[in-house]
């Protein structure tokens, strides 16, 4: 991490420079892959201004605040800088939660366009041979597929296995 200074209008004090370490020392954890960061402090009369710029590989996030001492500003910044991290990481958990399910229901095609594009495919998803439920789910889990159709023993009739959404497994029997 890259960390440039600037004073306008004000010096670069060593006391506003080790402030400035200690803050982003406790901020590292939650600064992440930060690639530069720019301090920008500028005082006119009585007000003092800080800003600070940080790049990162995804985005670009300006912080700027304004008080009558120059360490008050920095700590303000540096304070509203740890709120938008926060802030922009959750909306980052969010979308990438919850994107997929939303890129699907915009992406479906016209009704007409889907029974055109219907294909029938095989799958090989079954036994003929008569086994136990036991045997059943050794094979399920060994061919990794969500349904699994076989012949029960003893009763000769065709019985589905199916993985549940909770990970336990169903089974449909006809009566």
């Amino acid at each position: 991490m890259n960390i440039h200074y600037t004073a306008r209008q004000n010096r670069l004090t060593p006391d506003i420079t080790d402030y400035c370490e200690r803050r982003l020392k406790a901020l590292e954890k939650i600064l992440g892959a930060v690639i530069e960061l720019d301090i920008i402090i500028s005082s006119e009369r009585y007000r003092h201004k800080a800003e600070i710029h940080v790049l990162a590989k995804g985005a670009g996030m300006v912080v700027v605040e304004e008080s009558h001492s120059m360490l008050n500003s920095l700590n303000l910044a540096f304070d509203s800088l740890e709120k938008k991290i926060k802030k922009e990481r959750e909306k980052f958990r969010a979308r990438k939660r919850r994107g997929g399910r939303d890129r699907k229901a915009f992406a479906l095609p016209a009704p007409e366009a889907v029974e055109a594009e219907r294909k029938i495919v095989r799958a090989d998803l079954f036994s003929a041979k008569p086994m136990t439920l036991e045997e059943a789910l050794v094979q399920f889990e060994a061919k990794k597929k969500e349904v699994f159709v076989f012949r029960t023993a003893g009763e000769e009739k065709w019985a589905v296995l199916f993985r549940r959404k909770d990970g336990n497994y169903g089974i449909v029997q006809p009566e």
